[in-house]
C-alpha cells in the first residue's frame, strides 16, 4: 500500500513526537508499504522518511516550490514531486495514497486531516483514515466533534469515517484491515471538489 502520513514539520516540539514518527516509518517499511509524505526533511516529516528508507522501504515526497526554500526538500526520496502550490501538493498526495495516517501535528496537519475526513464522509473515497495519538493531543478535537454532533452540525457517519488509535500496532491494524481500494484519479478528485 501507499500510506500517506500527515505529521508535524515544527522544530519546537518534544522529541517524543519525532521518535513516534521514526517508529511509524520503521514499521511502515517492515510491513512493505510505501510512504507518501510532504517531502521535507525537518521534524516528524524528516524522521518518518528517513526511517522508511533505513528499513529498506520506498518514499514518495510531495512538496510545493515555496516550501523547498523554507523546509529542506527530501532529495533522498525515491520520488520527489515539486508542485506549484499547497493545493496541488495535497491533490497529488491524495491521488498517490491508498490510506492515510495522521500523527500529532499543527494546523497544517489538521487541514490535511479535515480535507481527507470530509471527502470520506461525503463518499468521495473509502480509504482508511487513522489518527495515531498516544498522548491525547487530539482529545480536545474529539470533544469538539462530539459537541458539533450534539448541536446538529455533523452526521453520525462522521465518526465511522475515522479510526482513533493510541499505538503504532493498532494504527497499522486499522490501515490494513480493508482490501486495498482503487485510488481515484486526480481528474476524479477535481470533479468531486467542483
Amino acid at each position: 500500500m501507499n500510506i500517506c502520513v500527515f505529521c508535524a514539520s515544527s522544530l519546537n516540539i518534544d522529541n517524543k513526537y519525532i521518535d513516534l514518527a521514526g517508529h511509524v516509518g520503521a514499521e511502515l517499511a517492515r510491513r512493505g508499504h510505501t510512504l507518501v509524505s510532504g517531502g521535507a526533511t525537518v521534524s516528524c516529516m524528516g524522521a518518518v522518511g528517513s526511517a522508511v528508507r533505513a528499513g529498506g522501504g520506498r518514499t514518495i515526497g510531495v512538496i510545493p516550490q515555496v516550501l523547498v526554500d523554507i523546509e529542506v526538500a527530501d532529495e533522498e526520496s525515491d520520488e520527489l514531486i515539486v508542485t506549484t502550490d499547497m493545493r496541488e501538493r495535497k491533490g497529488v498526495m491524495d491521488a498517490r495514497s491508498d490510506a492515510f495516517l495522521v500523527l500529532p501535528g499543527g494546523i497544517g496537519t489538521l487541514e490535511e486531516l479535515f480535507e481527507i475526513w470530509t471527502a470520506r464522509v461525503l463518499g468521495v473515497h473509502d480509504r482508511p483514515l487513522v489518527i495515531l495519538d498516544p498522548w491525547g493531543l487530539y482529545d480536545p478535537l474529539k470533544q469538539l466533534m462530539n459537541h458539533l454532533y450534539d448541536e446538529g452540525f455533523t452526521r453520525p457517519d462522521v465518526f465511522d469515517a475515522i479510526s482513533w488509535t493510541s499505538t503504532v500496532e493498532e494504527a497499522f491494524a486499522h490501515l490494513e484491515a480493508r482490501p486495498q481500494p482503487v485510488r481515484p484519479s486526480v481528474a476524479e478528485l477535481g470533479e468531486a471538489a467542483g
